[in-house]
């Protein structure tokens, strides 16, 4: 069990009995099955492919029989896809917003799912806090922003809309079409993937350095340093709780900014 724990779990105390706070290389696990291999599996693959599971999981017994008045785990899931489809979805695309309410409410899932995983017992970390993870579903919002735009504009008329804003006098587009070629092409992506990657690592690194600090007073302290236990424990709860609220709002804004930009990709002006 010991053992275990000490696998899961990062470790308070060094070799020489200080304590170790939490440090960028947890998010660089060593491979735990075909290591050296382009299919090695590390301890935060496993937590992708549990959370996985479990949204799975969690669409199957809230929908796969849908009672006329909804209760328990169909009562939460419909409380979640009516908030994504009321608050993202029709708000900012309107009549357009059928065609990707399927894609906006699954993005929103499947960024809360592997949020909420960094408070989770024995887990304590997010997918979402390795890069490949929110970079994945940046790039996956920008090839289908650009995709819709493309497909309803043209090519051409497609990218001079979002280069050439109306109304700039023409000797100021020297300026604006490289700075909104840059942001709209290219920095999109990267904002999506650095905004998501950095709260869910502070979040982490926060409640990590909290509970083990907690461990090491407890456990590892001698006389009076104990009692700093009983702060540290209060504020890795509170993290917790905060986390929890992180974990959705950063679901929110992602998708929110997903439908922003598909809107802004389907309209005439901008």
């Amino acid at each position: 069990m010991i053992a275990t724990l000490s696998w899961l779990l990062p470790a308070a105390t060094s070799e020489d009995g200080g304590f170790t706070p939490p440090t960028v290389g947890e998010f660089f696990p060593g491979a735990l099955f075909f290591a050296n291999t382009p299919f090695a599996i590390t301890r935060i693959n496993l937590i992708m492919m549990l959370m996985a599971g479990l949204l799975c999981l969690f669409m199957v017994v809230a929908f796969r029989k849908p009672a006329l008045v909804p209760r328990g785990i169909q009562n939460l899931g419909e409380m979640m896809v009516d908030f994504v489809y009321k608050s993202i979805v029709e708000e900012i695309l309107g009549a357009n917003g059928k065609r990707f309410a399927g894609f906006l409410v699954g993005l929103f899932f499947f960024i809360f799912f592997f949020n909420i995983a960094g408070i989770l017992p024995l887990i304590h970390i997010s997918p979402s806090s390795v890069i490949a993870v929110p970079m994945v579903m940046a790039v996956a919002v920008w090839v289908v922003f650009n995709y819709v735009g493309i497909r309803k504009h043209g090519l051409g008329h497609y990218i001079a809309m979002n280069v050439f804003p109306p109304g700039v006098p023409k000797p100021i587009y020297l300026f604006i079409t490289p700075i909104e070629f840059i942001s709209t092409f290219l920095l999109r992506p990267i904002t999506l993937t650095i905004r998501l990657l950095a709260n869910m690592m502070s979040g982490h690194l926060l409640l990590v350095l909290f509970f083990s600090a907690t461990w090491f007073f407890l456990l590892e302290s001698d006389g009076l340093l104990k009692i700093f236990a009983v702060p540290s424990f209060l504020m890795g709860f509170a993290f917790t709780l905060f986390e929890i609220l992180v974990s959705l709002l950063q679901a929110y804004i992602f998708a929110l900014l997903a439908a922003v930009y598909i809107q802004g990709s389907l309209s005439e002006e901008h």
